[in-house]
């Protein structure tokens, strides 16, 4: 049988036209010196890293890459492990491997291969079974909303569309500014790249998709399971990455934060990041009252992750208490190789690598990267947030990394020296 081709989303930086190549090693940028793009990261190293811009664009994976054909996988005993996939069916385009679900009447989704366990280590998961009993028994819940600021999401996707956000204050379609906010018609968000309504815009908006599906996709109903329960947790899609490269500009985030805020969000994934820093942007996220999740970056030229104590990535390496900077574990409990890191500008690891999750059109892909790695604690803030009503936002981030999983290859390259758990966060006192 064919194997599948796992596929990535893009870790390199892509740089704006004219502007210089920057090494990680070179001096930071500044606002007062350039004018950054905002761009999410893949995991395909063989392209050079380029400073200043931040935001996803998507290519396969190498097949000659080592671990190409595994994924995280659910198995019967409740563990994540890595599994090695063999297709029953196969239909791989030229971005990402797609499993629609109309493949001859087959219900798309891990069920659709065979998998085998293969050098996977016990325990280097989330911990998410118990941590579900566990929610779903809770009496007292809060409704929690999630603002995803990224390339667009499919709204529309059969494991998506019970998750997404409606703002009450808007009539959908009437081409009135109802509830007085500046955006006509911002039903389910807004698209912050071009400016209009359309939070989906087709295929470049995949990586907003496949986020939004770690932490929001159906449980027990189609292909995957989300991490959070959508009937408590929403979604609020925010495109503010677009084109082939999935590039945005800083006042394109900004202006983002500000409508998540003022529309009730709480907690803000941004799977994106850049080498040039933005004073405004700082700025903005360091006086917002929500919590926000940031891909920590996928290494530079050499395809090796840095320290980002040195080299910083930004806004995973802004300093502030509402920030949580995410990297890229691999199943055997050791930093994927192209995940940078940082003791101090680091906070937390989660699974990154072949993640199943929703692409465009009711379909299926796999993709890599600490753009990956971010959502699934995102997922599990939101839900710890749900679960205790009594705490703070800042005591989500403190519980999240107290509550980590502290692992060896991990001491001394990440704040909590940890792997998220979510039944250790439920639990934490």
């Amino acid at each position: 049988m064919k194997k599948i081709i796992c596929a990535a989303c893009l870790v390199l930086t892509l740089f704006l036209a004219g502007l210089p190549y920057m090494n990680p090693a070179s001096e930071k940028g500044s606002d007062k010196t350039y004018h950054s793009a905002l761009q999410a990261y893949s995991s395909d190293s063989g392209q050079e890293l380029h400073a200043l811009a931040l935001g996803p664009g998507l290519i396969n994976l190498s097949p000659s890459d080592e671990f190409s054909t595994y994924q995280w996988g659910l198995k019967n005993d409740g563990e994540f492990r890595l599994v090695e996939l063999t297709s029953k069916f196969q239909s791989i385009d030229n971005i990402y491997d797609r499993r629609k679900s109309n493949s001859g009447g087959i219900k798309p989704g891990p069920g659709d291969y065979e998998s085998t366990v293969i050098g996977a280590v016990t325990g280097i998961d989330i911990n998410i079974q118990p941590a579900w009993k566990l929610y779903d028994q809770a009496e007292s819940k809060r409704s929690v909303i999630v603002a995803i600021i990224d390339t667009g999401i499919d709204i529309n996707h059969q494991e998506l569309k019970n998750a997404i956000w409606t703002n009450p204050g808007e009539v959908d379609g009437d081409g009135i500014d109802n509830d007085g906010d500046g955006y006509v018609d911002d039903i389910h968000g807004w698209n912050f790249y071009s400016g209009n309504n359309q939070v989906f815009t087709g295929g470049e908006d995949s990586h907003g998709t496949h986020a939004a599906g770690t932490i929001s996709a159906s449980r027990g109903a189609y292909g995957i399971a989300g991490i959070t329960d959508n009937n408590y947790v929403k979604i609020m899609p925010l495109k503010s990455l677009g084109g082939e490269n999935g590039l945005g500009s800083p006042e394109a985030v900004i202006q983002a934060i500000h409508y998540a805020e003022a529309h009730g969000a709480s907690i803000c994934n941004l799977s994106m990041g850049t080498t040039a820093y933005s004073e405004e942007l700082a700025r903005t996220m360091k006086n917002s009252s929500m919590l926000f999740v940031v891909s920590c970056g996928n290494g530079g030229v050499s395809g090796l992750g840095y320290d980002t104590d040195i080299y910083p990535v930004y806004p995973a390496s802004l300093p502030y208490d509402n920030i949580i900077s995410v990297a890229n574990l691999l199943f055997d409990g050791s930093l994927s190789k192209d995940s940078n890191y940082g003791a101090s500008s680091v906070d937390i690891a989660a699974p990154g690598s072949y993640i199943l999750s929703t692409v465009p059109g009711n379909a299926y892909g796999f993709m890599s990267g600490t753009s990956m790695a971010a959502p699934m604690v995102t997922g599990v803030a939101a839900m710890l947030y749900s679960y205790r009503p009594d705490i703070s936002l800042a005591d989500v981030k403190n519980i999240l990394l107290n509550s980590s999983r502290k692992l060896d290859p991990l001491t001394g390259k990440m704040v909590s020296g940890g792997l998220l758990d979510a039944y250790g966060a439920l639990t934490w006192q």
